[in-house]
C-alpha cells in the first residue's frame, strides 16, 4: 500500500512542480490537498466550502491529488470538480432516510473482503484508500479509515471465491485497487484466473480520472496478462477527461484492456442534458464506453447531491434516440438495503395488445408495431441439441450458493 505520508506545505501548483514529479502517481498521493490551508492556495474558497471543511472530521475524510485540484476553477465555486472533491455544509444535514449502508453491502459478506449479492458475481475488496474521497461515494463508511484488509483476510476471500463455483465475475475494488502496488495486483489477478470457474474480472477505479499517471505501461501490462480484464471507471464531468486522462485510457485500451464509465448524475454537476451529452461523447471520442449512469445513492450527507427520479427519467429521455446509442449508458437505481441495480428510463410503449402494439419514439410520435401470428416462442437449438446436459445455472438453488 502507498504510505501515507505527506510532506510539509507540500507545492500543489503545478507551475511550481518538475515535471518528474507531477508525473509521479507516488508523488501525487503523498502530496494530496486535505485540509482549507492546502485548498486556499489553490482556489478561492467559499464560505460554504470553509464551513464545510472545518465539519469534515467527522463527516467524511478529505483528499485530493495535485493533478485533480488543477482542474478545479479557482474562482467558482460551482465548478463540477469542486463539488465533487470539496465538502459543502449541507454534508451534515443528515436525513433519517439516508443510510451508512445504502446498497447493504454488510449484510451481504461471507466473508470480510467479499460482498456476494449477485448470484454469478462478487465484489473483491482489496483496499480501504482512494485517490480521491468523493462526496458522494457510497462506501465511505469503509474507506479512509485505519482498518485496511490484511493479507490473510484477503486470501480468506480468494479462497471463498475459489471454492464458491456458481461466481463467474468478480469485480475488484476497495477504495481503489489501482494504488496497490503493481506486483501486488499481479499476484491478486493470477490467482483470480488460476480458478477455473472464473471467467470475468472488472476493475473498478477512479484513478484514470484523478491520477492519470498511475496508467503506466507496466501497469497495463499486467492487466493485459490477466485478460479478459475489464476496466469501469468513474468520469462525471467532460472537464475531468483531458488530455492526461484520455491519454491514460488510451494506454489500456491499446493494451487490450476494455475500459467503461460508470457515471453518477449529481446535482449541479452533470444534471443537464448539455452536461450529459458533452460527458458522453467525449467518453466515445476517448474510447471508453458509457455504461452506467447512477441516480444518487441514499448515502447519510448526500441529499443536495441527489437529483428526483422524474427529472433523472426525463434528462435521459433527452439522450435516447437524440445521440448515437452506443454512447448512452443504462440509467439505475441502486436499490437501497441491497436489491441490485434496477432500469429506470421514459416508457416507450403505449399499448400492449395481442395483435398490435403501440410505442412512442423518442421524438413522441406514436406508431404501430405488428405482433407476430405465432404466439408461443419457439424451441431453441439449445434446448434441442443439449436436452440432457446440465446447466450451470442449474445450481442456483443449491446449498453451496447460500453458504
Amino acid at each position: 500500500m502507498v504510505s501515507p505520508l505527506r510532506l510539509a506545505r507540500p507545492p500543489v501548483r503545478r507551475a511550481e512542480v518538475a515535471d518528474r514529479d507531477w508525473y509521479d502517481w507516488r508523488w501525487q498521493l503523498r502530496n494530496m490537498l486535505t485540509s482549507a490551508d492546502d485548498l486556499a492556495r489553490v482556489i478561492d474558497l467559499s464560505d460554504e466550502e470553509r464551513a464545510g471543511l472545518a465539519a469534515s472530521a467527522a463527516l467524511f475524510r478529505v483528499g485530493i491529488t495535485p493533478y485533480y485540484a488543477s482542474l478545479m476553477d479557482p474562482a467558482h465555486a460551482a465548478c463540477p470538480v469542486r463539488l465533487q472533491a470539496i465538502p459543502r455544509a449541507a454534508e451534515a444535514d443528515i436525513r433519517d432516510e439516508e443510510l451508512r449502508d445504502p446498497l447493504g453491502e454488510d449484510t451481504h459478506n461471507p466473508v470480510k473482503a467479499v460482498v456476494h449479492k449477485y448470484p454469478d458475481r462478487c465484489l473483491f475488496l482489496v483496499i480501504d484508500r482512494c485517490a480521491i474521497y468523493c462526496r458522494h461515494c457510497n462506501r465511505r463508511r469503509l474507506v479512509g479509515g485505519d482498518d485496511p484488509p490484511t493479507s490473510s483476510e484477503i486470501e480468506e476471500g480468494l479462497a471463498y471465491i475459489a471454492k464458491t463455483r456458481r461466481i463467474r465475475d468478480v469485480l475488484i475494488s476497495g477504495g481503489d485497487p489501482l494504488l496497490l502496488a503493481t506486483g501486488k495486483l499481479d499476484y491478486i489477478l493470477g490467482r483470480l484466473r488460476a480458478i477455473p470457474h472464473v471467467e470475468i474480472i472488472r476493475i473498478g477505479t477512479r484513478v484514470p480520472v484523478v491520477n492519470p499517471m498511475r496508467i503506466d505501461d507496466e501497469l497495463a501490462s499486467v492487466l493485459r496478462k490477466h485478460a479478459p480484464v475489464y476496466v469501469n471507471t468513474h468520469f462525471n464531468h467532460a472537464k475531468e477527461l483531458t488530455p492526461d486522462a484520455i491519454a491514460g485510457c488510451a494506454r489500456l485500451v491499446d493494451h487490450g484492456v476494455p475500459v467503461g464509465n460508470q457515471a453518477v448524475l449529481l446535482r449541479g454537476i452533470n444534471s443537464s442534458v448539455r452536461s450529459l451529452r458533452a460527458l458522453l461523447r467525449a467518453c466515445l471520442r476517448a474510447r471508453i464506453k458509457p455504461y452506467y449512469l447512477f441516480q444518487g445513492d441514499t448515502v447519510i450527507g448526500t441529499d443536495h447531491l441527489r437529483v428526483p427520479v422524474e427529472k433523472a427519467i426525463e434528462l435521459y429521455g433527452q439522450l435516447r434516440g437524440w445521440m448515437t446509442g452506443m454512447g448512452v449508458p443504462h440509467l439505475v437505481i441502486d436499490a437501497p438495503g441491497g436489491g441490485g441495480k434496477l432500469p429506470i428510463g421514459p416508457q416507450y410503449i403505449e399499448s400492449l395488445g395481442e395483435d398490435n402494439v403501440v410505442v412512442r419514439t423518442y421524438r413522441g410520435a406514436l406508431v404501430d408495431y405488428p405482433q407476430p401470428r405465432a404466439r408461443d416462442i419457439g424451441v431453441a437449438y439449445d434446448d434441442v441439441f443439449f436436452a440432457g446436459v446440465p446447466d450451470d445455472d442449474d445450481r442456483e438453488g443449491s446449498a453451496e450458493f447460500f453458504e
